[in-house]
């Protein structure tokens, strides 16, 4: 019965993350980037350019289109549940796009493009990083920035410029090049907004200490910081000699504390400290948050 409750509050609440995310998504679109002729990228950019010539309703193109990407998605991103998700969060955020466009401002909040480019791009970008962390995509291209990060190990910022490009270049003999630049710039900020919400606060430091007193530095984190440390045996590959490395994961208040711990247990130390964009165990991030 437990498993039950727990398998069914997660789908709930990933569920609540595509609907809130496809809503900003809508409200980025009709507020900021239709209005200041912005186009969004990839499938909805496409609508929009076409709207621009036709009139035709943003949404509706936007389901049309996404047909076949979500057939290919289906075969390459995790079959039924993606299939699922991914159709909730388009068919929602189609009509949330032509439903909510009536009831806004037609010019949107502001004339000022830069202003459109920044809260346009921060709101999509929320947006898209709820339906990821909801385990779905709002379908379009981000089908595609979605196979070229799991695959190629490509940043989220830097897929959507990849696969955005030919889009960009119809939105510049639509829209002129400056508009399509901005365009870009916002597709950018987007991406970082996406990646932050994704990552969420989970995004810890990392430390590699080399030393000639491991025993002192490791029992001084354990004592003041209250962090586990681990020993590695290592072999200089110049000197050949063979020395400990520390390895410990930190919060980034900790860092502070642990230069101050290994200057002064020995000042001749060497330490890289690293980014990880979540830890996952004792002392961190709890395994059933991700259920």
């Amino acid at each position: 019965m437990t498993a039950k409750f727990s398998f069914s509050w997660s789908t709930a609440r990933d569920y609540a993350y595509l609907s809130v995310g496809a809503a900003l998504l809508a409200l980025s679109l009709d507020l900021f980037l239709v209005p200041a002729h912005l186009a969004s990228g990839g499938v909805s950019g496409l609508a929009q350019i076409i709207n621009y010539y036709t009139g035709w309703p943003i949404g509706v193109m936007v389901l049309a289109f996404n047909v076949p990407l979500f057939a290919l998605g289906w075969r390459f991103l995790g079959g039924p549940r993606f299939a699922a998700r991914t159709a909730f969060t388009t068919v929602l955020f189609s009509v949330l796009v032509d439903g909510l466009a009536p009831h806004l401002p037609p010019q949107g909040l502001t004339h000022d493009v830069v202003l459109n480019v920044l809260y346009g791009g921060v709101l999509g970008g929320f947006g898209a990083g709820l339906i990821y962390r909801g385990r779905g995509t709002s379908g379009g291209t981000d089908i595609l920035a979605r196979m070229l990060t799991r695959w190629r190990h490509i940043p989220i910022s830097q897929s959507y410029l990849f696969s955005d490009a030919v889009v960009m270049l119809l939105a510049g003999l639509t829209f002129g090049w400056d508009q399509a630049l901005y365009a870009i710039v916002t597709l950018y900020v987007s991406g970082i907004a996406a990646e932050a919400v994704t990552e969420g606060s989970h995004v810890v430091r990392t430390a590699l200490v080399i030393t000639d007193r491991p025993g002192e530095v490791a029992a001084s984190i354990l004592q003041h910081l209250n962090r586990g440390v681990t020993l590695l045996d290592a072999r200089g590959g110049y000197t050949g000699r063979r020395r400990t490395v520390l390895y410990c994961v930190l919060t980034r208040s900790e860092i502070g504390p642990l230069k101050a711990i290994v200057r002064e247990a020995d000042p001749k130390a060497f330490m890289v400290i690293g980014h990880a964009a979540e830890a996952l165990g004792e002392g961190f991030r709890s395994w059933y948050d991700e259920t």
